[in-house]
Parts: structure tokens; sequence; C-alpha cells
């Protein structure tokens, strides 16, 4: 992660990877004389890390479940639909079109 546009382009299970490595090289540089207080932080911030991933992987998934919901409803609408759906986007693209003209001048 050495810039802010790589990071952008990682997945949540790249960068919570990232903070187990970071973990791992953290406890290799503190070496194995850690004090008892230091050891509960460390397991206390493991468990926080485990959590993350848990939440992200849920909202991960359930992201998903929506935007495939709201796809094949937009499907299903379309093809019943299929004249009303083109006069619609022309519209859309129109009313765009005038709005994106009229800013430029």
């Amino acid at each position: 992660m050495s810039t802010k546009k790589s990071a952008a382009h990682e997945s949540p299970e790249q960068i919570v990877e990232h903070l187990r490595s970071l973990l791992t090289e953290a406890e290799k540089s503190i070496g194995v004389e850690l004090t008892e207080g230091a050891q509960d932080k460390l397991a206390a911030l493991r468990d926080r890390i485990a959590d993350a991933k848990e939440k992200a992987e849920h909202y991960i998934s359930v992201a998903r479940e929506k935007v495939v919901h709201g796809a094949k409803q937009a499907d299903g609408a379309i093809r019943s639909h299929p004249y009303e759906s083109l006069a619609i986007a022309l519209g859309v693209g129109v009313l765009l079109g005038a709005l994106l003209r009229r800013n430029n001048h």
C-alpha cells in the first residue's frame, strides 16, 4: 500500500491481510519478551482485526445480494416494458445532454 491510489483498488480481504502481516512484523520486531500488558493488547488487536474482517465480509455479501436483486428487477422491468424503457432512456439522455451543453457555454 505505497500510494492511496493502489490502496483504493484493494479488496477488503487484501487490506485485512496487510494488517495481519503488519501485526506479524510488529511481533517479530518486538521480540519474544513481551510484557503481559503488551500481550493482552496484541490479543485484543487481533480480535478487533478478526471482527473487522467478519463485518467487512458480511457487508460485501449483503451488497452483492442487493446489487444482483436490483439488476434482476431492472432486467424484468425492461423486458416487460421495452418501449417505455427506451423512451425513458431517451428522455434522460436528452435531458442530460441539454444540461451538459448548457453548463459548457
